[in-house]
């Protein structure tokens, strides 16, 4: 028989090194729990934009309201310029108070949609 010899080094660095980067080209396997939490974010993520959204452009519109009433830009267009200006500031003020309300909508219309799943998981998880 011939002699053959087996050498091997270890090196923790090495090794840990290797598989970090092994992990990044593994496909991505979500477990039950965080899948869960993924889709319990989603619901108010939406509601959330939608009522950002709507808030800043009435806060906008206000500011243009408030711009027309106490500027000189309200006298260009008459002398119904502070009145426009009230006008459109009040139209500002209304959208703003309808984001809140439109989050709690969104909000209960996304829990609707999702719930199937979200019980479907829970059960699964307190199994």
């Amino acid at each position: 028989m011939d002699n053959q010899e087996f050498s091997y080094t270890y090196c923790a660095q090495q090794k840990q090194e290797i598989e970090s980067i092994r992990q990044k080209y593994l496909p991505r396997q979500e477990d039950k729990l965080t899948q869960l939490r993924r889709l319990h974010r989603s619901a108010s993520k939406k509601a959330q934009a939608w009522a950002i959204t709507l808030g800043v452009i009435g806060a906008l519109i206000m500011g243009t309201g408030m711009s027309l009433a106490m500027t000189e830009l309200g006298s260009l267009i008459g002398q119904f310029g502070m009145v426009v200006g009230i006008v459109v500031g009040l139209v500002g003020m209304a959208l703003i108070a309808l984001a809140y309300p439109l989050y709690n909508h969104i909000l209960n219309k996304e829990r609707q949609r999702i719930a199937p799943e979200i019980l479907r998981l829970t059960d699964e998880l307190l199994k």
